[in-house]
């Protein structure tokens, strides 16, 4: 498996490659799907951070507006309401890189500003094609991300070629912006107007998003799709996105955004184990 240095803000790296990295969502949101309203409190959200980084996160992502489908928007005065104090802590205790979930480019700049290491874009640049430019003057980190969502009519029907297509555009932007390849990791987002036949066509293959040259961030924590096949209960939705997990470090991916981090841990340590193993294996004759 390929190494990467994952250039970030503040003069932070970071190794994708040799092990698995845990990324600990926390939802700073009344209304996110899984656990909308228990983190709101910026003491709570800053405990459960604390907590996750204990258990193994290099990464805690703090969002301020909940991206389930039907969700209301919120202002961006109120996202940064929600998202500033929990990262201004976060980084004052210096313990974790600092995520935010983000598609608005102010909010970014602010976050960056913060403190945060890291800029993840749903969006993946096209919405608010901003951030780039903040990535780039900054150095943050900057996870672009496929989605579905608005742009129905032009998706491909392959997974693959969607991906590619969408993908390339953000890079576009990324780099007319002057981001540095160091800095991006992509996620293929799952979920994300993406039906369930696709979510799952899209992991059997996401190996395949190797050739773009970029580190790949996991994203299926919880999500519909695993309801569907390991049942709707909250442990049931942990187990299965374990079992997702392992199945996508397997394919070579790096970064994987996770609400429970025991369950993904424990079940992370075996894919890396394997993936050693391979790697060590003297080549047959």
């Amino acid at each position: 498996m390929k190494t990467f240095e994952w250039q970030l803000a503040h003069g932070k790296r970071l190794v994708l490659g040799p092990s698995s990295v845990l990324m600990g969502i926390l939802n700073v949101t009344p209304d996110s799907f899984s656990d909308g309203g228990e983190y709101i409190d910026p003491e709570k959200a800053v405990a459960h951070a604390r907590e996750m980084i204990a258990q193994g996160a290099a990464i805690i992502d703090v969002g301020g507006e909940s991206t389930r489908p039907g969700a209301t928007e919120v202002t961006p005065e109120e996202e940064q309401r929600r998202v500033l104090p929990v990262i201004e802590t976060l980084a004052a205790e210096g313990n974790c890189i600092i995520s935010v979930d983000t598609y608005r480019a102010e909010t970014a700049r602010k976050a960056v500003a913060a403190g945060a290491h890291i800029v993840n874009d749903v969006h993946g640049l096209q919405r608010e094609p901003d951030i780039a430019h903040i990535a780039a003057e900054t150095g943050a980190g900057l996870v672009i991300m496929h989605t579905g969502r608005g742009r129905e009519d032009e998706k491909r029907p392959d997974v693959i070629e969607d991906q590619f297509v969408f993908l390339r555009r953000s890079l576009e932007i990324a780099h007319e912006a002057g981001v540095k390849d160091s800095q991006i990791v992509l996620d293929p987002g799952f979920g994300f107007a993406k039906d369930r036949e696709e979510d799952l066509s899209l992991m059997a293959r996401t190996g395949e998003l190797h050739a773009l040259g970029y580190p790949l961030l996991i994203g299926t924590s919880r999500k519909r799709m695993i309801g569907h096949l390991a049942g709707d209960d909250r442990l049931a939705r942990d187990v299965g996105t374990s079992a997702t997990s392992v199945i996508l470090r397997l394919q070579g991916a790096h970064v994987f955004r996770v609400h429970n981090i025991p369950f993904n841990r424990d079940a992370l340590a075996f894919a890396d184990a394997v993936l050693a193993r391979q790697l060590s294996r003297p080549a047959q004759k």
